[in-house]
């Protein structure tokens, strides 16, 4: 679930249990380094919300409802004994967001059906043993138009740009502007209203993490850090609008939006993504 920059401003939760008797440290910028054996609990929290998204896939067809999608995901999180992030966070009710078309984010499961050609966001964030594994990925019900399969094929691959440049020494301004040249260069645009963010055993702490930015800009990566990348590429301008109810995230122009998402965890030379579909499923054309 990204970060709201316009309403929430920087990404900080209250510490959970958890973490108060973590033993990492913490850096200048207040992003936790944690230790070498965290990474096996988001390894364990990133594969469940990935098989979820992997076993909902066959539930998404012309007809569906988003209400019954979500509703087959919460069953799924409670029959693996977990618990739901989503669901009681800041008063939300459900276990995803389920973001359809000009949808850019934390789109509302409903009783609307899913008609021919739609192409939709699902989000699902889980808490495993006290750590929180959160992903997201597009999928079509029906038949896809080429112009939404080459936005979703440019959306994956400014994500895996920006994880392909996250090592120590590194910044996370340079993997906003791995995220941005690539999108921009497509004639697409970035939105910047809202962001990926730490986690870890707590669902959204520092850093913010942009999907545009300047080379050498922000805090330097280190080893042990855990964040979201998660950018959302619209085919239009990349302003956006909530809606009444709070959560949903809007273009302003009506264009099709689409959004993929990792979590992933800084090695010593490079990165371990937690939330890999275990089916290999992550992009819809798999």
């Amino acid at each position: 679930m990204a970060v709201n920059l316009l309403r929430y401003g920087s990404a900080t939760t209250k510490e959970s249990p958890l973490e108060k008797q973590h033993h990492g440290r913490m850096t200048k910028d207040g992003i936790r380094i944690h230790e070498a054996a965290d990474f096996a609990g988001m390894h364990a929290a990133g594969r469940l919300a990935a098989q979820i998204l992997d076993e909902i896939a066959e539930h998404v067809f012309v007809g569906q409802t988003t209400g019954e999608i979500d509703r087959i995901i919460e069953d799924k999180v409670n029959a693996a004994g977990a618990i739901s992030a989503t669901i009681g966070y800041r008063g939300y009710k459900h276990a995803s967001c389920i973001s359809v078309n000009h949808v850019v984010c934390h789109g509302i499961p409903g009783d609307k059906k899913l008609k021919d050609g739609d192409v939709l966001n699902i989000d699902v964030t889980v808490i495993v043993d006290g750590w929180y594994g959160d992903t997201s990925r597009m999928y079509v019900a029906g038949k896809m138009n080429r112009k939404a399969e080459r936005l979703l094929d440019v959306t994956h691959e400014a994500l895996m740009r920006g994880i392909e440049v996250v090592k120590p020494g590194n910044t996370f301004g340079d993997i906003g502007h791995a995220i941005q040249s690539f999108v921009e260069a497509q004639r697409m645009s970035v939105v910047r209203d809202f962001c990926g963010h730490g986690l870890g055993t707590v669902f959204h702490a520092p850093p913010n993490v942009l999907h545009y930015g300047r080379p050498g800009t922000g805090p330097v990566l280190e080893e042990g850090m855990f964040f979201t990348i998660e950018p959302m590429v619209n085919l239009g301008r990349p302003e956006t609008k909530v809606l009444a109810d709070d959560w949903t995230a809007v273009t302003r122009d009506k264009s099709l939006s689409a959004q993929f998402e990792h979590s992933i965890g800084v090695t010593a030379d490079g990165c371990e993504i937690f939330t890999l579909s275990p089916a290999g499923k992550f992009h819809p054309t798999w």
